[in-house]
């Protein structure tokens, strides 16, 4: 088959195939590495910065801790009222939120929400027995359930 018989349709049929693979390839391969290549560069944080000393880490005593909780209560009282609620009782605030700390009042000693959170056992129990598990023990699921509600904002 001499090339002068070869129609110019049949050539651009060869061409594309013959260039459509190695395009693919090349750009497979581009695509690959620019994808790799998201999200960084110069202005990319990426890392952990390191902490400089004196930063945010350092131990603060509970008097400063206790001032700056009651400075960020009452922020917060002032803008509730400039929208027009009930100013806070900044000191009752304060202490409920240090209580914890203290070793204040815990959930645990809350009566009704043990009573919720053990009818909450005690469905997920009978649930259990339905699909042919075996049962929790209810006081403890309850304490845990508890422990896990007590850890939730640390």
């Amino acid at each position: 088959m001499p090339l002068a018989e070869i129609e110019s349709g049949t050539i651009l049929i060869l061409i594309v195939l013959v260039a459509l693979p190695i395009g693919l390839v090349v750009f497979a391969a581009g695509a690959g590495n620019a994808l790799k290549q998201i999200g960084k560069g110069d202005l990319a944080i990426d890392h952990e910065l390191p902490q400089s000393p004196g930063a945010s880490g350092s131990p603060v005593s509970a008097a400063v801790r206790e001032e700056e909780i009651r400075q960020m209560i009452q922020a917060r009282s002032d803008r509730g009222v400039d929208r027009g609620r009930k100013a806070l009782d900044v000191d009752a605030e304060v202490d409920k939120l240090l209580a914890a700390e203290r070793g204040g009042p815990s959930l645990g000693a809350d009566a009704e929400l043990r009573e919720e959170v053990e009818q909450l056992v005690v469905a997920r129990n009978e649930r259990r027995q339905r699909q042919g598990k075996k049962p929790l023990d209810v006081q403890s699921e309850v304490e845990r359930q508890l422990r896990e509600l007590e850890n939730l904002g640390q």
